[in-house]
């Protein structure tokens, strides 16, 4: 008996899908744009933000797109009218919510979701009275400036914390009005069981988290991504450099990309200071008589090749070599066989604690 495949229709397109996916999946699998500012790849979707509101035939109410799943037959409309006036007053509810106003110098302008959220939909502010309840500022932690009276509570930070990283430094708190983002305690990230990973800082889709010193950088609208590797471990995390003026200023998760998909650590995203260092050391240094000079590569190179020839020449011993958790493993595969077949010696060890 012939199987017949199961199909959705979406804005009179008729699609394929399989049974588990959402009508979110389906849409965004065919390129159908439904707007969303909760739902985060790789966890529970909660319907929380309500952008994702979608008209389906024979529904009593509109649905989000991101919590129900497809059925066979189903009919689906993403822009409808109705659909447009939810998401316009969602939006103004949010603007209403908390300190929204200040575009022109807030960091995440030109990368705020809900700013180009508010320009799609047309929005032209907060159109509802605000609730009053204004958490101050949390600027005591060395990477993360907590910004309460920006967060919309979409809880994209707390799924990630708990879902993604597995780390449960954070949650909803409190009730209401007064309905926060907290840590066990209510206390500052410094003090509580964050681990500064900032996976939290990524998928904010407003300016709530932000790194600590963003109002003294270029915002990352303003900088162009670059691919490459983290150079901390082996473990080969794919991230963003985001360069201006040649100068790497913040740094991202490659979220398409494995091992990692968008997770970096603490120091493959906020140790990159040293790249633009003056005291970062450009040119080889030999030292003679008791202080140093600049060298070319050349000779550098040459003096140390013939300094280990002669040392291993009397006795092998006497020379060892470190690799790195830095390089690849292709490289220190080289440097073992290099000190095992050229230095004669099996004094070879690696250092994965940096």
């Amino acid at each position: 008996m012939e199987h017949k495949e199961k199909r959705i229709v979406i804005d009179d397109k008729s699609l394929p899908f399989t049974d588990g996916e959402t009508i979110l999946d389906v849409a965004k699998r065919n390129h159908i744009d439904i707007p969303t500012l909760c739902h985060l790849k790789g966890s529970m979707p909660t319907g929380a933000c309500r952008i994702c509101m979608v008209d389906v035939a024979g529904a009593r109410t509109l649905l989000t797109a991101c919590t129900v799943p497809v059925e066979d037959g189903m009919t689906v409309r993403t822009e409808t009218p109705e659909i447009i006036r939810s998401r316009r007053m969602t939006i103004e509810l949010m603007l209403s919510s908390g300190r929204h106003d200040d575009c022109l110098v807030c960091p995440s302008s030109g990368s705020c979701r809900l700013q180009e959220l508010a320009f799609r939909y047309k929005v032209k502010g907060a159109s509802f009275k605000d609730t009053g309840v204004t958490y101050p500022m949390e600027a005591v932690n060395p990477f993360i400036l907590r910004d309460f009276s920006k967060c919309i509570l979409c809880g994209r930070c707390v799924q990630v914390c708990n879902e993604v990283q597995v780390n449960e430094a954070i949650d909803f708190g409190y009730r209401g009005a007064q309905t926060k983002i907290i840590t066990k305690g209510d206390l500052p990230l410094k003090d509580s069981d964050c681990v500064f990973c900032g996976e939290c800082v990524q998928v904010c889709p407003v300016a709530a988290l932000v790194p600590r010193d963003a109002r003294m950088v270029p915002r990352i609208s303003e900088t162009e991504p670059v691919r490459t590797t983290c150079s901390y471990c082996g473990v080969g995390c794919q991230m963003n450099l985001h360069v201006k003026s040649n100068r790497v200023w913040h740094v991202s998760g490659c979220e398409e990309a494995a091992p990692n998909f968008g997770s970096l650590c603490v120091k493959g995203r906020y140790a990159f200071d040293f790249i633009a260092s003056d005291r970062r050391l450009t040119t080889p240094l030999i030292k003679e008589n008791g202080s140093f000079r600049e060298a070319s590569w050349g000779e550098a190179l040459d003096l140390t090749a013939r300094r280990l020839k002669e040392i291993a020449g009397v006795h092998a011993d006497a020379v060892g070599v470190l690799t790195s958790a830095r390089v690849t493993n292709e490289e220190n595969y080289v440097a073992q066989k290099f000190t095992r077949t050229v230095l004669k010696t099996n004094n070879v060890d690696h250092c994965a604690r940096l």
